[in-house]
């Protein structure tokens, strides 16, 4: 397993530049302070190079705060608050001042509109686990600091947890299979377990391989033979699903191209098939 702390994506550190925080660790030309940004586009991608159609390893939702480090050519490479990491954004999905959250999205996805009013155009769409500023409420919306206007029964203040992670997780089912998406519009099998554990107030960080670390380090690892219950999280190398029951997984995946619910022995079928066994299983649910 390698070393999350020192993770090339997890890690803001270049030969030529790094957070200043990690001065005294790391080797840099230059050490900056980063320059908070908060994400005013719906979603958008954190690629590995500064151009459209640079590799995607994630995405940072609306209201997620990006620290910059570098402005080049219209990017900007840093990292998200949120899971710590690293990439380049396109600096038009980014604003300042940033506005600290007090809600959160809880449904699948909503748009905010441009007036207090159903019939009004949208301004974009957004998806689960976004972040708004609360503002002023006009019947039953509310002002997303000058942004748009939300319905109130698609939020909950950002201290709400939702008591089944495994019941968010299942709502995404049919919902497209895309690598480093963590939005129901599209996601892989480590953000769809990502989503559903925010949700739930559970932290948690971003790829299959750093999630079996961080919560096989937070929670009970269970024999691989032993029996299986809801809330268990079972990994492989490179993929992630969460038991539903004793036999059943809920996983995004790119056998079917979107998330499923199937019997656990099929999904390990494959895997076997293709040589990647079961790595562990974690028993996050009590």
């Amino acid at each position: 397993m390698a070393d999350l702390d020192n993770h090339p994506r997890l890690l803001p550190a270049r030969p030529d530049l790094a957070a200043a925080h990690l001065k005294g660790r790391v080797e840099a030309e230059r050490f900056v302070e980063p320059v908070e940004m908060q994400v005013t586009a719906g979603c958008t991608a954190i690629r590995r190079e500064p151009r459209d159609d640079g590799a995607m390893d994630t995405q940072a939702l609306f209201g997620e705060v990006f620290a910059v480090l570098e402005e080049r050519d219209g990017w900007a490479w840093g990292f998200s608050r949120y899971d710590g990491y690293v990439g380049w954004v396109d600096m038009t999905a980014l604003s300042q001042p940033v506005s600290p959250a007090t809600h959160r999205v809880s449904a699948l996805r909503t748009y905010l509109f441009s007036e207090p009013d159903l019939k009004s155009a949208p301004n974009c769409l957004v998806s689960m686990n976004a972040k708004i500023a609360a503002g002023q409420q006009e019947g039953r919306f509310i002002d997303v600091g000058g942004r748009g206007w939300i319905f109130e029964g698609h939020v909950v203040p950002l201290g709400h947890a939702e008591p089944d992670f495994v019941s968010v997780a299942e709502r995404f089912v049919g919902s497209p299979y895309f690598w480093g998406g963590k939005e129901s519009l599209g996601l892989d099998c480590s953000g769809l377990l990502q989503c559903a554990l925010e949700a739930a107030g559970i932290p948690v960080l971003r790829d299959a391989w750093m999630q079996e670390a961080d919560l096989g380090a937070r929670y009970p690892v269970i024999p691989n033979t032993a029996a299986r219950r809801r809330g268990d999280v079972v990994f492989w190398a490179g993929h992630v699903g969460i038991m539903t029951d004793a036999d059943h997984i809920v996983h995004a995946n790119a056998t079917f191209m979107e998330t499923v619910i199937e019997p656990v022995a099929e999904t390990e079928r494959r895997a076997v098939e293709s040589g990647s066994p079961v790595t562990s299983v974690v028993r996050v649910a009590a």
